[in-house]
């Protein structure tokens, strides 16, 4: 396991993670799988208010005694934005006592994800949170996100946050803007779900795995994000401790990209390219805003994705979110298009943007299968 400095916070923390939203199958679980992430290097532990039970099953870890000392071991909660500090100061003081502890290592705004839950943050919980950081009951403070880029970068801008994390993948690398900002400003940088998000980089399909060889799909994006220095660390999230085996293959490989490596990337960009010849969406976000509130790049990010390298059951799993999960995977289905033609004239690489809209459809409108891990 190698370890990075988390920005501003000054904590070094290991470059994955111990995400836990999947753990929850019970108490022994959950014990076991933070035993075994500790036992293979991993120092960062993050949980969230909302995850189920994982503050409560992580607290009485922490309670029964842990294989790593509290002092060499980092907590991370996340707690929504509040309208006013006083629910803040509630939500804190229920976090710490559910995990039995008398501070958080880094307290997360836990999606901030539009300009209302900014604004919320700046006016409301921020003075909830600072008096915290003053008192000693929380130590840094950052903000997670599944918001859009001006979004994320007006809160990066703030200058309230000294760590974030978000989305950012080979196969998305639409917060690339913010990442170069977080990095400007000496914030730590934390991955958001690079197998799962990524791609569901652990069920790839054949196409993948070939474009791929000789590394799998899940190293080669692990090792995108490694050889990047500004990242600090990346989520990983078992459902048990075997789940950990895989990914932190390469915990300690965070050099340069090598030129197999970089080989097999430009690879994947030419198959990209000769498949996708004439309707490849550029990801420009010109076609924006659409009046039915189409997702426009997205819907073409994940059809770009399944033409070209046959990722139609992540295809399915993303698009099926739509309609489905509110601010934290905003925007409609393309059979909403009324084929207004608002968009065209924006595009351009000049695309037919509601055929393609209604080819993504009927591509992704069907079931995925269920997810492994993150």
């Amino acid at each position: 396991m190698q370890y990075r400095r988390f920005g501003k916070t000054n904590l070094r923390l290991s470059v994955f993670s111990l995400g836990t939203m999947r753990y929850l199958a019970d108490a022994e679980t959950a014990r076991q799988t933070i035993e075994k992430a500790l036992a293979l290097g991993i120092n960062h532990i993050e949980t969230a208010r909302g995850y189920g039970k994982s503050e409560e099953y992580l607290g009485k870890a922490l309670q029964a005694g842990l294989s790593v000392p509290r002092s060499q071991l980092h907590i991370t909660t996340k707690i929504p934005p509040t309208a006013d500090a006083d629910t803040m100061r509630r939500y804190i003081d229920e976090s710490l006592e559910k995990l039995h502890l008398d501070y958080l290592d880094c307290l997360g705004i836990h999606g901030l994800n539009t300009w209302e839950h900014l604004e919320m943050v700046q006016t409301g919980c921020i003075q909830a949170v600072q008096e915290a950081i003053a008192d000693g009951r929380v130590r840094h403070v950052g903000f997670s996100t599944h918001g859009s880029l001006d979004v994320i970068l007006a809160a990066i801008n703030t200058d309230l946050f000294e760590f974030v994390n978000l989305h950012y993948y080979y196969f998305f690398q639409r917060h690339a803007a913010a990442i170069q900002l977080a990095a400007a400003k000496d914030m730590g940088i934390f991955i958001i779900s690079p197998a799962d998000k990524g791609g569901r980089l652990y069920t790839p399909p054949q196409t993948l795995k070939d474009l791929c060889h000789p590394f799998s799909p899940l190293e080669l994006n692990y090792r995108f994000l490694l050889s990047d220095s500004r990242i600090t660390t990346l989520s990983v999230g078992p459902a048990n401790p075997e789940e950990l085996i895989e990914p932190l293959r390469v915990a300690d490989n965070i050099h340069e990209l090598t030129q197999e490596e970089i080989s097999a990337l430009q690879g994947l960009e030419n198959q990209a390219k000769i498949v996708l010849e004439t309707d490849k969406c550029s990801q420009c976000f010109a076609c924006l805003p659409c009046p039915e509130n189409i997702n426009i790049p997205e819907v073409l990010r994940l059809r770009n994705l399944a033409v070209a390298y046959d990722m139609t059951d992540y295809g399915k799993y993303r698009y099926g979110m739509f309609e489905n999960a509110g601010h934290w995977f905003p925007g409609m289905k393309a059979n909403r298009c009324t084929e207004c033609g608002d968009c065209l004239p924006r595009c351009p690489e000049e695309l037919n943007i509601p055929a393609l809209l209604t080819d993504t459809h009927e591509r992704l409108s069907g079931k995925a299968g269920r997810r492994l891990w993150g």
